[in-house]
């Protein structure tokens, strides 16, 4: 190679992607890389991040979940001197991913989120999580995926994010036919279109867009940018 890089057959997979309609479709034969026979896995993991064939990301919330719930059982044996901190952190990780996952994969997130809720105010398994949560000012998964979304977008406008992901947002005022429309005054994102719903839909352009455009509805957001993370005055506007 030019970098005089090999690769490693041991380290390298090939991974197909389609909807799980046309799962059937995807070939199974092995893949030639250079004087390399890959063969197709159904599963992938890049950066830290679980892609199957499919990208329902099914097994990613899985792996996720799993090791969330692994380490609250570790915190509660000391819950007096640890914080859950870390779980949250595994929750949120490239949680900007999951955009337009099915309602069903987002609530196994979503109770990883009330037992850490629990956990801190020691409450039990009956309680219900909504109020314990306004007081902590946590955001629901559903939100909290919406949240770094737009926090993505919003460094992409400034100019603190890869060029790769600033390229793939325009603004209304790039339009030369919509730039006489009131939304021209506001930093509304372009909606790309898309054919399909299921895949498409969860393209960064649009699902980013998307969580953008309505986020310029609603004046109790405001983002801060410089920690990353929803401050308390906040988020208690949107929970």
């Amino acid at each position: 190679m030019a970098n005089r890089l090999q690769i490693n057959p041991a380290k390298t997979e090939v991974l197909w992607c389609s909807s799980a309609r046309r799962q059937h479709q995807i070939p199974s034969n092995p893949v030639r890389v250079g004087n390399t026979s890959v063969l197709p896995v159904s599963v992938v993991r890049d950066l830290g991040v679980y892609l199957d064939a499919d990208l329902s990301m099914r097994a990613h919330i899985t792996a996720t979940v799993r090791t969330c719930f692994a380490v609250l059982r570790q915190i509660r044996s000391v819950r007096r001197s640890l914080t859950p901190d870390a779980v949250l952190t595994l929750l949120d990780f490239c949680c900007s991913t999951l955009a337009g996952v099915s309602g069903t994969l987002l609530q196994r997130l979503q109770s990883v989120l009330n037992a850490v809720a629990r956990l801190v105010y020691s409450a039990r398994r009956s309680e219900h999580t909504t109020p314990v949560l306004r007081q902590l000012h946590w955001l629901i998964v559903p939100e909290r995926i919406k949240f770094r979304l737009c926090v993505l977008v919003y460094r992409c406008l400034h100019n603190k994010a890869p060029p790769y992901l600033a390229e793939t947002l325009h603004l209304i005022t790039e339009v030369d036919a919509r730039r006489r429309l009131r939304s021209a005054s506001s930093s509304t994102l372009i909606v790309p279109s898309t054919r399909r719903s299921t895949i498409s839909d969860r393209a960064f352009p649009v699902a980013a867009a998307c969580a953008w455009s309505a986020t310029q509805r609603q004046d109790c957001l405001v983002f801060e940018c410089v920690s990353g993370r929803p401050q308390n005055s906040t988020v208690q506007g949107i929970v």
